[in-house]
């Protein structure tokens, strides 16, 4: 139990790490010169910096989606290895009702499989619909 513990923190110190360092890929830039600010905005700017905008928000789905279905992914799986290692437990604990203890296992593990598929379904949503 202790090394789930630790192995769950690790997890999330490098999650935390992850969005710190990932943060400086949004900002903005800020090294435009005096001409470059006084200069008219021609139409061919106006056209490149849309472009650069559709581009920041592609990549901005991009990311909140591998981040949706990553932390899902992880979840379940913690969520799945310690229902089942309960399971386990249990039919070793009381092998008579082994019956019971699977039926209940797999109706566990179905509701788990099922929320990280609605997570996929929210990220396709966040890739095709936003």
């Amino acid at each position: 139990m202790k090394t789930m513990k630790k192995n769950i923190s690790a997890l999330l110190i490098a999650l935390v790490a992850l969005l710190v360092l990932a943060m400086p890929a949004f900002a903005a830039e800020t090294g435009a010169s005096a001409d470059d600010q006084s200069a008219q905005t021609t139409v061919a700017e106006a056209a490149e910096d849309e472009e650069t905008g559709e581009d920041t928000v592609t990549s901005t789905k991009a990311i909140a989606s591998a981040l949706a279905i990553g932390v899902a992914a992880v979840a379940g799986c913690i969520g799945m290895a310690t229902v089942s290692s309960k399971a386990v437990e249990g039919i070793a604990r009381q092998p008579e009702a082994e019956g019971k203890i699977r039926t209940t296992l797999m109706l566990g593990l179905v509701f788990i499989e099922t929320a990280i598929i609605y997570a996929l379904l929210a990220v396709i949503l966040i890739i095709f619909v936003l």
